[in-house]
């Protein structure tokens, strides 16, 4: 519900706050007093066009602030948080909306920076506004569907299965591609394959065989000096061993003072022992070593050219093999891979057909129980000679989508004997605005609450058609806000809430919007609308029989 609209510098309102309440609020107004205006400013507020002209003469800026709350379930929650906007469910809506003078606007959602198309979005979601030339929803047959689902209470089973259907057909297309890819290139990754089997390349394998090779290049030197450091340790004149046996020959008379020594040069004689048997292993593995320097450069060389080749490094060269290996295998797998993603396709194809038709046969329900309720409805309106007719075409496979099978159009005839034909097309503005009533009146029901706005529904119409309308937006506004610009005094009789708009000002024009709080002060302005400029006792009368009926 729209609570608070505050309005500065749009064409004629310098600075304008309307407070509002819920059910049917009434604006009324000579003509030229600036009701426009307000819904110009309202549509500013919620994403609609902004153009230069609305900034007021000589000001550099026009801003208007739309204050919102609704239910704590209402779908617009939602779109707030798939856009990161920082609310609490339940919490008020500002939406905010700066234009400048050069044409360029700023929008804010609860002080959030947001683009004008998440703005649109937010907006539409929680206000429709209905013109006598721009009736949403009617005009655009793309939306037809969406009503009649609505009322049918459709949800979304056919959108599901779609999804699924053409994840199955993509991936089944995916795996074609793949699979025709393989086959193309079968014969090379046959011969790949072979290679690096043939070859087995090992993990680190270069960096050993690389470590290794840098030691064949050195063996000479480094076994001559193995073999100097071996004779060094293990000759004769050993002056550990000679030591040992000095003192040992001696340890009775020298006593235990000389056992640490002792205890000491048999742990250096140990540790000798080890280094010389370490030395000649060394030595062997060096003199017996099965690589040779041309053995290793071959076998380097050769990991390399298939690394090239592969456009990997050497220690990616088994991952390779693998893949390979794998590509193969889809290969010979391809027929059994194929066949069991297209039956899981088809799998998936039947289902969103069973469920598209099961759509259309609700839908078909839907439509004629639409078409009688509202068939009721345009009599009252001046609509008697109308027909109302919903229509539903099979549409072609290659047109199907998320939401089945059909296309649905409204349609109507406006004189008798004339066939039906697009509501858009075949209908006046003035009678676009009262299907979309008798339409929005049947469906008051159902979907989310949102704040509804009429400019001028009753347009070119009078006494009993008006009333009518009137009663039918009163019945609209049970349950819900319902915002409408009106010259007739019918409609005025049947708003909960009153405020008249006025153009006044000596310096510049200024337009301003008055509460009429008194049955009174409303009594005088639905005279004004009866009688014109000089209201008559009869007027205010009539203006009194009006509210009493009203009531």
């Amino acid at each position: 519900m729209l609570t608070s609209l505050k309005i500065q510098n749009v064409v004629t309102i310098e600075n304008l706050v309307i407070d509002f309440q819920g059910g049917l609020c009434v604006l009324t107004g000579e003509t030229g007093a600036g009701k426009s205006i307000l819904l110009d400013s309202l549509g500013l507020a919620t994403g609609a066009r902004a153009e230069s002209g609305l900034v007021r003469k000589g000001s550099e800026q026009a801003s208007v602030v739309a204050v919102l709350e609704c239910a704590p379930k209402h779908p617009v929650y939602k779109i707030m948080t798939e856009a990161a906007i920082e609310i609490e469910t339940g919490e008020p809506i500002i939406l905010r909306r700066f234009l400048s003078a050069d044409g360029k606007s700023k929008a804010f959602i609860n002080d959030q920076a947001v683009s004008v198309s998440l703005l649109r979005d937010v907006g539409q979601s929680l206000i429709e506004i209905h013109g006598q030339f721009e009736t949403q929803g009617l005009m655009d047959p793309q939306t037809h569907r969406q009503i009649l689902d609505d009322f049918g209470g459709l949800g979304d089973m056919v959108s599901a299965a779609w999804r699924d259907w053409r994840d199955a057909e993509a991936h089944l297309d995916d795996l074609r591609q793949k699979t025709e890819n393989a086959r193309r290139e079968e014969s090379y990754l046959r011969e790949a394959l072979e290679d690096l089997e043939k070859l087995n390349p090992q993990a680190g394998e270069e960096k050993n065989l690389s470590g290794l090779r840098e030691r064949l290049m050195y063996r000479a030197q480094a076994l001559e000096a193995l073999n100097a450091a071996y004779h060094v340790l293990s000759a004769e004149d050993d002056p550990v061993r000679k030591a040992a046996s000095i003192l040992g020959r001696a340890s009775a008379k020298i006593g235990s003072a000389i056992d640490p020594v002792l205890a000491a040069l048999d742990r250096i004689s140990i540790e000798m022992n080890e280094a010389i048997a370490n030395i000649e292993s060394i030595s062997g593995d060096l003199q017996e070593s099965e690589h040779s320097l041309e053995s290793i450069d071959d076998r380097l060389h050769q990991l390399r050219t298939q690394a090239r080749k592969h456009g990997c490094a050497v220690d990616d060269l088994p991952r390779m093999r693998d893949e390979i290996a794998e590509k193969l295998k889809t290969i010979y797998n391809a027929e059994g891979l194929l066949d069991d993603a297209r039956a899981a396709a088809e799998k998936h194809k039947k289902v969103y057909d069973d469920q598209a038709h099961k759509a259309r046969e609700i839908r078909r329900k839907a439509a004629a129980k639409l078409d009688k309720l509202v068939m009721a409805e345009l009599a009252p309106l001046k609509l008697e000679r109308a027909k109302f007719e919903t229509k539903l075409e099979e549409l072609s496979e290659s047109e199907w989508g998320p939401f089945g099978m059909d296309r649905i159009m409204f349609t109507v005839a406006t004189n008798p004997g004339s066939e039906p034909g697009p509501l858009h097309k075949i209908a006046s503005g003035g009678e676009m605005a009262r299907f979309m009533l008798a339409i929005k009146v049947v469906m008051a029901a159902g979907g989310p609450q949102k704040s509804m706005v009429f400019d001028e529904v009753d347009s070119g119409i009078g006494g009993s058609t008006a009333d009518a309308v009137g009663e039918r937006l009163a019945r609209l506004a049970q349950g819900r806000q319902v915002l409408v610009v009106t010259h007739s005094p019918q409609v005025a009789a049947r708003g909960a809430h009153h405020w008249i708009v006025r153009k006044g000002g000596e310096a510049s024009v200024a337009t301003a919007v008055v509460a009429l709080q008194s049955r009174a002060a409303r009594s005088e302005e639905i005279a004004r609308m009866l009688a014109g400029a000089s209201i008559t006792p009869e007027a205010r009368a009539a203006a009194d029989r009006l509210l009493e009926n009203a009531a």
